[in-house]
C-alpha cells in the first residue's frame, strides 16, 4: 500500500499576480477616469471575490484582510446594484477608498494562495452564479 501523497501546491508566479493586478486596477481606473463599463466591473468584482473567498478556504492568518475584501464587495454590491438600476456604472469619489483598500489588500495576499486553490475557488464561484 501506497501513502497518499498531499496535493502539489503551485505557488502563484509573478504573470498570474500581474493577471490578477490587471483586473483589478485598470478597471478601477477606468472607474477614476469615467470610462468604467459593465465589463469592467465584473472583472473587479470577480477577481476580488475569488481572491477573498480563497482566502477565507485557506483559513488566512492575514489581519484583517478578509474584513477589508468584504467591505469592499459590499460596496461593490452598491455600486451593481445602482448600475443594474440606473445603466450608469460608476464606482463614487465616497466609495473610491473602500474599494482601494480591497484591491490593494487583494494584491498583498495573491502571494500566499496557491494557483490550485484560486482556479479551484473561481470554479466554485462561476457555478454558483
Amino acid at each position: 500500500m501506497t501513502k497518499k501523497r498531499p496535493p502539489l501546491r503551485v505557488p502563484v508566479t509573478q504573470g498570474l499576480k500581474d493577471i490578477y493586478a490587471m483586473d483589478m486596477y485598470l478597471p478601477y481606473q477606468a472607474a477614476c477616469e469615467d470610462r468604467f463599463s459593465v465589463t469592467a466591473f465584473g472583472r473587479l468584482a470577480v477577481a476580488v471575490c475569488v481572491v477573498r473567498s480563497a482566502l477565507a478556504k485557506k483559513n488566512t492568518q492575514i489581519p484583517n484582510a478578509i474584513e477589508i475584501l468584504d467591505a469592499a464587495i459590499n460596496t461593490l454590491t452598491v455600486v451593481r446594484k445602482r448600475g443594474d438600476t440606473t445603466d450608469v456604472w460608476e464606482i463614487t469619489e465616497a466609495e473610491r477608498p473602500v474599494v482601494l483598500d480591497g484591491i490593494e489588500v487583494a494584491e498583498q495576499c495573491i502571494g500566499v494562495l496557491d494557483v490550485a486553490l484560486l482556479a479551484q475557488t473561481a470554479a466554485t464561484l462561476f457555478d454558483e452564479v
